[in-house]
């Protein structure tokens, strides 16, 4: 179910921006201009569904750090986050909680409401309704109900659901974002795990900092795209090959470059090719997700691999509906060669990201 339109207001940089969405979106821009706020937005959208909204939000520095900064009109702070799918659509809506002389978690944020609505045939359907004191959906039948679960003040009605079989709107909102697949850090360092050889069981899904990249790709291998894997190492290191080993219950990665007698083990890699190799497991993953998102996918990769990425980039799109935020003008003017589409661009007036184009 891909998202036709991502708004936010309120958030950092963002006084409001509504940027409709199509089947490859790449931002692009100079530091500094919004483009990692547009990323986390939708990292905090995802964190509606799997009941990391308020984590993710402390993480930042609590409400305070997270709402606009800049010049405001009367009335309430307010940070609003919302998508547009095919026929849902989902907004919420967080302040800052009224602060408590013997409460420490005064940084969380306060939802102040959240909406679903249902969109068919030109007409519209609001499923739910969340306002500071009240909540209300519609059930199965399409009856007005008060919502039956407790919730705290920092956490949304879809991280809560316990009756999905009542509230079958709710239930398939939250299972599409518990989808969205995010990555946007790959630790490479020498006591990173990618390094290592690690525990491995089938992977379909690579894990958000690689550690399990050798199970992922030996899954690829034997239950994926395979032929789409060694075509993407060959491109990108001509004459190369993957070398997938498991000592009982440990799988370790290795290169075979052409012209060298032996492979060139994870530790002995270079940062940007064990970039690329997780960029590989993640784009080329047996179970594809609805949408992938990539946050400057380009950081410690060789410009060299940029058009291998772009093209692996536009192979993904087959399947999946792609976020990609990038500093590199370069990975961007090959994305809109290999994709079709013109690149988002950002820029910051007065401290507020806008839409350049």
């Amino acid at each position: 179910m891909p998202i036709h339109e991502l708004s936010v207001s309120g958030y950092r940089s963002i006084r409001e921006i509504q940027l409709p969405l199509g089947r490859v979106n790449v931002l692009v821009g100079p530091n500094g201009c919004g483009k990692t706020n547009l990323y986390r937005s939708m990292l905090l959208l995802a964190g509606t569904a799997t009941g990391g909204l308020a984590r993710l939000i402390v993480e930042e520095g609590g409400m305070p750090s997270v709402l606009w900064a800049g010049s405001r009109r009367k009335g309430p702070v307010r940070m609003s986050l919302g998508v547009r799918l095919e026929q849902l659509s989902y907004e919420l809506t967080c302040g800052m909680p009224q602060p408590l002389p013997c409460c420490m978690f005064n940084l969380d944020p306060q939802v102040k409401g959240e909406t679903v609505r249902f969109r068919e045939a030109g007409s519209e359907l609001l499923l739910l309704e969340r306002g500071i004191s009240s909540i209300w959906a519609r059930d199965a039948d399409g009856k007005r109900v008060s919502y039956p679960m407790a919730l705290s003040d920092s956490e949304s009605v879809l991280s809560g659901l316990r009756e999905p079989h009542r509230f079958p709107h709710l239930s398939a909102l939250r299972e599409e974002i518990l989808g969205w697949r995010f990555y946007h850090h790959f630790r490479t360092d020498p006591e990173s795990l990618v390094r290592h050889p690690q525990v491995g069981v089938r992977t379909p899904v690579l894990s958000q900092d690689g550690r399990d990249l050798a199970a992922a790709l030996q899954t690829i291998l034997e239950i994926g795209d395979f032929g789409g894997l060694e075509e993407a190492v060959d491109r990108a290191f001509p004459g190369a090959s993957l070398v997938i080993e498991a000592v009982q219950t440990r799988f370790s990665l290795s290169l075979q470059m052409r012209g060298f007698h032996r492979p060139f083990s994870a530790l002995e890699l270079s940062d940007g090719t064990l970039r690329y190799l997780c960029l590989l497991a993640a784009l080329l993953s047996p179970r594809p997700p609805s949408v992938l998102a990539l946050n400057e996918p380009e950081t410690s990769i060789h410009p060299d691999l940029l058009e291998p990425l772009a093209r692996l980039i536009a192979r993904a799109a087959r399947d999946t509906q792609l976020w990609i935020t990038t500093h590199s003008e370069r990975l961007a003017s090959y994305l809109e060669a290999f994709c079709g589409i013109r690149p988002v661009r950002l820029e910051k007036v007065d401290g507020e990201t806008h839409l350049a184009n």
